[in-house]
């Protein structure tokens, strides 16, 4: 007889900034899934200084999933800072963030699952992607400069949907603050000799709320992340 073996304690981190019409049907969405699989797991959710309700509303999620607690940053600090507040926080063998804005489905988890006594990272990668053509066109660029300047080649570098073991975070250090992050945790860990794997993840237009990703504060700062990064990479 084939010896199952337990899933390891799970942590999630959920970075939010305005998503007060996203975040308690995520929420929900995320403890639907993970209760039936995981004795042990956290919701971490980190509110970015929001200016409309999302802390209110994680907070009355919260109450329907004990296993969420919400963490909050006084002003914008940036996705970068809100994930590495969330990857400070995580008491996780496993480290899982994805966004709270509804796009992508916590069903397609298991996927990854399937993966993690063999690679170090499991990563969605959006299939198909479902953004605006501005928002697609922009991330092909930026796929393009990360090939070109850092070397990186990677499907779908920023898709919010990757799975970690937690050795990874304890051995690469995390210096972005902005949409960067996805960039450089991945160059560093390729540096640091992990092991990733890639999956095909569904992805859905948004329903309720602004895209922030694509935003000029937001691309001026990961340009001004990624030279700096080169400038000091070896």
């Amino acid at each position: 007889m084939t010896e199952i073996r337990p899933l390891p304690f799970l942590s999630v981190i959920l970075p939010a900034y305005d998503e007060a019409e996203n975040i308690g049907a995520t929420l929900a969405r995320a403890h639907a899934t993970l209760a039936p699989l995981f004795e042990r797991f956290e919701i971490i959710v980190v509110d970015d200084g929001s200016e409309d309700a999302t802390p209110q509303k994680a907070i009355e999620a919260i109450g329907q999933a004990p296993e969420a607690r919400l963490l909050r940053h006084e002003g914008r600090r940036g996705y970068g800072a809100a994930l590495k507040t969330g990857i400070r926080e995580a008491r996780g063998e496993w480290i899982f963030f994805t966004d709270a804005d509804g796009q992508f489905d916590f069903a397609d988890f298991p996927a990854l699952l399937e993966w993690i006594d063999r690679y170090d990272i499991v990563a969605g990668y959006r299939s198909p992607r479902r953004d605006p053509p501005g928002r697609a066109l922009l991330a092909w660029g930026w796929a393009l400069l990360a090939r070109w300047i850092l070397g990186l080649r990677f499907r779908d570098i920023n898709c919010a949907f990757k799975l970690f073991h937690r050795r990874v975070f304890d051995s690469v250090p995390i210096e972005s603050v902005g949409a960067f992050v996805n960039t450089e945790i991945l160059v560093r860990a390729r540096k640091a000799g992990f092991t990733w794997r890639q999956v095909p993840v569904s992805h859905y237009p948004r329903r309720h709320g602004r895209q922030t990703g694509a935003r000029p504060r937001t691309l001026i700062l990961a340009w001004k992340e990624l030279w700096r990064f080169r400038r000091s990479w070896r």
